[in-house]
C-alpha cells in the first residue's frame, strides 16, 4: 500500500512540474516596427505592376498622365495587382521587383543611357511592357519598336483625330473582346516604324479624311502604298513577343488611344487594358479583369485614423 501511494505521489509531482509548460501559450511574434503595414484586402501575392507616369501635357482632359497614375494604382490594386509607380523612369532596383511596366507618359522613348540599359536588362530577363498612346514616341523609333513592336518618331506629324471605329483582326482574342465596331472619339497614330517580326495585330482603324501624309511602312511585311494616309488602315492595338539573344521570351501589349482621359472610364477599355497587362506579365489573361478584391476585415477597438 505504501509503495502504491509513493508511486501515485511521484506521478502527481511530475504532473505539477509539467503543468506550467503544458498550459503556457507560445510567445506572440514580435512585429518589426519598421515593417510596412499591409493594405487591407490587398492581394500581396499578386503580379507586380509599375506605372511609369509623367507630367500632364495638352489641354483640359487630355494626356492626363498623373490622373492615370492616381486612378489606375487603385484600379490595379482592386484587381489583385501589387502596384508601384512614379514620374521617373524605373531604376534597375525597381525593375527587379516588377513583372510589367505600364508606360503612360508622353515621349517615353527619351531615355538616358542608364535608363535604357536598365530597361534592356529587364526585357532580357523576360519583363513585360504595356504602352498607352504616345508613350512609344521618341528620338529612335527603330530601338523602341524592338521593345514593343512599333514606335513613332518625335516631331513627325503622325496622329489624326476624329470619330474612329475599331476593326478587330483577331476575333478569337480575349484581349479585344467586345471591341469590334467599337466607335469612339480620340486620336489614331500612323507613320509608324514597325519591328520586322513578332507583331500580332488585334485591332485597326481606318484613318478619317483630314490630313494627307507620306506613305508609311507596312507591318509584318504588308505595304500601305504611296497614297494619302486618309483612308489607310493602321494597327492601333497589338501584341508583340520577342527574345533578346541570350535572354528570356518577353511580351509587350500596345494600346494607341488614350488622348482623352475619359476614354479610360469605359468598362470595355478598362477590361482590355487589364487583360493586356496580365498577358504581358505571362499570367492568365483574366487574372486581373476577373479578380474580386476581398473585403477588409472589420477592425475592432476605439476609432482612429490608422
Amino acid at each position: 500500500m505504501r509503495r502504491r501511494l509513493s508511486i501515485l505521489m511521484a506521478a502527481a509531482a511530475v504532473m505539477l512540474t509539467a503543468y506550467p509548460a503544458m498550459t503556457q501559450q507560445a510567445p506572440r511574434p514580435v512585429r518589426d516596427p519598421n515593417a510596412k503595414p499591409a493594405i487591407p484586402g490587398q492581394n500581396i501575392n499578386g503580379m507586380r505592376v509599375y506605372i511609369r507616369s509623367g507630367l500632364k501635357s495638352h489641354g483640359e482632359g487630355a494626356h492626363d498622365y498623373p490622373q492615370f497614375l492616381s486612378d489606375w494604382s487603385k484600379v490595379l490594386t482592386e484587381h489583385g495587382a501589387v502596384v508601384d509607380g512614379s514620374f521617373h523612369a524605373p531604376t534597375a532596383e525597381e525593375l527587379a521587383n516588377t513583372d510589367v511596366v505600364v508606360f503612360f507618359k508622353g515621349d517615353a522613348g527619351y531615355m538616358t543611357p542608364a535608363e535604357k540599359a536598365a530597361l534592356d536588362a529587364y526585357v532580357k530577363r523576360g519583363g513585360g511592357i504595356v504602352t498607352i498612346h504616345d508613350s512609344l514616341c521618341g528620338p529612335d523609333p527603330v530601338y523602341f519598336a524592338s521593345l514593343v513592336g512599333g514606335a513613332k518618331k518625335h516631331t513627325e506629324r503622325n496622329s489624326i483625330g476624329g470619330r474612329l471605329t475599331y476593326t478587330v483582326t483577331d476575333a478569337g482574342s480575349p484581349l479585344v473582346r467586345g471591341l469590334n465596331n467599337f466607335a469612339f472619339q480620340d486620336e489614331a497614330f500612323y507613320q509608324m516604324t514597325w519591328a520586322p517580326s513578332g507583331l500580332k495585330v488585334l485591332a485597326t482603324v481606318q484613318l478619317p479624311e483630314g490630313r494627307p501624309a507620306t506613305a508609311t511602312q507596312g507591318w509584318n511585311g504588308q505595304q500601305l502604298g504611296t497614297q494619302s494616309q486618309a483612308g489607310a488602315v493602321v494597327p492601333q492595338i497589338w501584341q508583340y513577343e520577342q527574345t533578346i539573344p541570350g535572354g528570356q521570351p518577353a511580351r509587350a501589349f500596345v494600346y494607341m488611344q488614350g488622348h482623352t482621359f475619359e476614354h479610360f472610364t469605359n468598362p470595355a477599355i478598362r477590361d482590355m487594358l487589364l487583360r493586356g497587362i496580365a498577358w504581358a506579365g505571362k499570367k492568365p489573361v483574366e487574372e486581373l479583369a476577373a479578380y474580386k478584391m476581398l473585403e477588409a476585415p472589420a477592425r475592432g477597438g476605439r476609432g482612429g485614423g490608422d
